[in-house]
């Protein structure tokens, strides 16, 4: 209770103890030595937009960072490790598209009946990670597009997640200028 936390550009993550009365940088992030890789992908900075807390724990997060990875935390945002493991960056060159601290996550979302299933919206794909996001597997074969920004995760079913696909980055409208809604329901 009185717990809140708050992503901003370029890249801070902020913390509250008493319901948003008063923030305090998380300084443990920001200092990261990863953090000189991290750049903008629309914007000319990093930005963090998705904060995953696990209801089991409240100290275990997972934050999305634009085009600086994907990062967890164990202890609350004490420490932190990137965790981008099995997501590709195809915009960089061929020898750094695995490089965790450079992936583009657009939107993280956890499944809060089943805390270690998250589901990502990158910038190269969809994928789901089941042990909490240390490891993430790419969803293929979807229909219309592999890009767009949103997702959203079932409140229980782990197995089910919604996307919305966009054109491309040149063209960041739905696909055909109409919008679709997939679900899986399977797991992808």
């Amino acid at each position: 209770p009185g717990l809140l936390w708050a992503g901003t550009l370029p890249g801070g993550l902020f913390v509250s103890h008493d319901h948003g009365d008063s923030w305090q940088l998380v300084r443990s992030l920001w200092d990261v030595p990863q953090r000189a890789d991290w750049f903008g992908g629309g914007y000319d900075v990093p930005g963090i937009h998705s904060i995953c807390v696990d209801p089991r724990d409240g100290r275990r997060l997972l934050v999305g960072v634009s085009c600086g990875g994907a990062w967890r935390s164990e202890d609350g945002g004490d420490s932190w490790t990137v965790s981008a493991t099995g997501m590709r960056a195809d915009y960089m060159p061929p020898e750094m598209n695995e490089n965790e601290e450079v992936q583009d996550p657009h939107r993280i979302a956890r499944c809060p009946g089943q805390p270690d299933v998250l589901w990502c919206q990158h910038h190269n794909g969809m994928w789901r990670s089941t042990d909490g996001g240390r490891r993430w597997h790419e969803i293929t074969g979807v229909p219309l597009s592999h890009f767009g920004f949103a997702v959203a995760a079932h409140p229980t079913k782990g197995g089910t997640a919604w996307f919305v696909p966009a054109e491309a980055d040149q063209r960041r409208i739905p696909v055909g200028a109409a919008l679709a809604v997939l679900r899986t329901q399977d797991g992808g």
